[in-house]
């Protein structure tokens, strides 16, 4: 598959810049909260969020994708850590974790992320937004019993997702409260008012002004009965000097890299690391407004080189994270740059000014999650979800469920479950092929679709589109296709987008008669008569 179109990497910086500060805030928390939640040394997540940000970024064929430790891997390193007989020890599993990774990316695994439906990928994204909504909700009380980034249901101070909500009305902290009300009001309006009043308000972006205003408030009402206490801040490890914040690298332990239960930790750290990565590239070209496709294989290359320098030197493991790409996509990000300055910015405030970092409120930044968790969760999806039948809206709402539920892969295991069985359901009447003629010059192709075209088609049919050379005709008969999938529909309508700037004219043949360069997909098949 062609890899996405090259950009200047320089030529966007007044977006990428500000983007890129609020993937910061956005991934600060959330390295810290997930190397608690792991039971490592929370500098471990700094480090795995620097190494994504950097190291990842720049391998990475993703424009708008951004890596870092994942909440998702969090179960695995706290078991992991246990049973390996420490830190040190597990470090080596991260490591040949990232080779492994690296074999996958070489042997063109990436293909696997294609076979996952929309419907369980836009579940996915909605879930995942559900999650971040409920989740944040007490660290924006000032109730801060459990870690940010622990995203499963059963929490490990022995409480679920919805328990720590009711039980958080015991635990209102004031001053947290009070600053987290203020920051929310500020990106609401900075978000729907302040943005469209200049430019000004397009390069300061609202989270940095919510994190200062946090930073001043805690400052002017310390001592006093509104004020913040240290539990309700971000907490950094400050070191007292360079050699102790040296000593908070860790290295791996080599010796027990022929110990099985070591191979065995790092085949799954890859297995699960890939699938989370692949399904993020997914999610995120989804909601890529340029519509770009992220090479896979490329993607598992350069997650695997992460990894293998995030274990050497004592960071987490490593993946591509919907989370801070969404919040990247928000802000307005266009280029990989992006992701590589937030991990700048991790390595130099944690460098330069450790104890700034550690005036923030943790409620104001559970304010920037809930924005980031709202855009993820539009309550109008689930309408235009439905509207597309029970093949579609099923594997949507169990994925979405499932995450809430249990967590991330579990969720998106049964949607994939019941996107299957509806699949197959239909299909059993019905064979599935893709026809491409192309005449000697190569100019002009006649591709002829199926007489069921399913999500299982999505990898072909996106490769031969991609593929298509600039300056050449497309004609996509149509006319045999008894049933196709919104997915189709929807790789269609993003093709259509892109032809324009390839020069390829489209003439769709259905039994409707032919249409030139049609302007939307989406609307023609949803005015299309349906086959009995």
């Amino acid at each position: 598959m062609n890899a996405s179109p090259k950009v200047s990497l320089f030529g966007n910086l007044k977006s990428d810049i500000p983007s890129s500060i609020v993937v910061f805030f956005v991934a600060l928390p959330l390295c810290l909260g997930i190397a608690l939640a792991s039971g490592a040394p929370l500098f471990s997540g700094l480090i795995a969020g620097i190494v994504g940000g950097i190291v990842v970024g720049a391998l990475s064929g993703s424009q708008i994708g951004v890596s870092g430790p994942a909440a998702g891997l969090a179960a695995i390193v706290l078991t992991s850590i246990g049973a390996l007989g420490g830190f040190e020890n597990f470090l080596v599993a991260v490591v040949l974790g990232g080779i492994i990774q690296v074999v996958f990316g070489i042997l063109k695994a990436g293909v696997i992320g294609y076979y996952f439906p929309s419907s369980v990928i836009k579940g996915m994204l909605t879930g995942i937004g559900i999650i971040i909504i409920l989740k944040q909700i007490p660290h924006f009380f000032g109730y801060d019993a459990v870690a940010e980034g622990d995203f499963a249901f059963n929490q490990a101070d022995g409480e679920n997702t919805f328990s720590e909500i009711f039980g958080l009305f015991k635990h209102i902290s004031i001053g947290p409260t009070i600053i987290a009300c203020i920051g929310l009001a500020i990106l609401l309006l900075w978000d729907k008012v302040l943005s469209t009043k200049g430019k000004f308000f397009k390069i300061v972006q609202g989270p940095l002004v919510a994190v200062v205003l946090g930073i001043i408030y805690h400052n002017v009402t310390k001592g006093t009965a509104y004020g913040i206490d240290a539990s309700h801040l971000v907490s950094v490890p400050i070191p007292s000097d360079f050699n102790s914040f040296l000593g908070q690298f860790s290295f791996p332990n080599f010796g027990v890299i022929t110990n099985s239960a070591v191979w065995i930790t790092a085949f799954t750290i890859a297995l699960v690391a890939s699938l989370e990565t692949l399904l993020c590239v997914e999610a995120t070209d989804k909601l890529d407004p340029e519509k770009r496709v992220t090479p896979t294989n490329r993607e598992l290359i350069a997650q695997g080189t992460g990894n293998i320098i995030s274990g050497m030197i004592g960071g987490l493991p490593i993946t591509q994270v919907i989370v801070r790409s969404s919040a990247n996509i928000q802000s307005g990000g266009k280029t990989k740059m992006s992701a590589i300055i937030h991990g700048f910015l991790l390595i130099i405030s944690v460098v330069l000014v450790p104890g700034v970092l550690n005036m923030i409120p943790l409620s104001v930044l559970a304010a920037i999650l809930l924005i980031v968790g709202f855009k993820l969760a539009k309550p109008a999806l689930f309408k235009v979800m439905y509207g597309l039948g029970k093949k579609q809206f099923l594997p949507f709402i169990v994925t979405v469920l499932g995450i809430i539920f249990t967590d991330l892969l579990m969720g998106i295991g049964m949607g994939l479950a019941v996107g299957i069985v509806i699949i197959l359901y239909k299909s059993y009447q019905n064979s599935h092929f893709l026809h491409v003629v192309d005449d000697a010059d190569g100019k002009k192709i006649k591709m002829t679709l199926a007489e069921e075209v399913t999500f299982f088609n999505k990898g072909a049919i996106l490769n031969q589109l991609d593929n298509l050379p600039e300056d050449s005709s497309l004609e996509l008969d149509v006319r045999k296709t008894r049933f196709l999938d919104n997915d189709i529909i929807e790789i269609l309508e993003d093709f259509a987008f892109k032809a324009k700037n390839r020069n390829i004219n489209i003439k769709l043949v259905s039994e409707r008669g032919i249409v030139n360069n049609p302007p939307s997909f989406i609307e023609f098949f949803k005015l299309r008569p349906k086959i009995a």
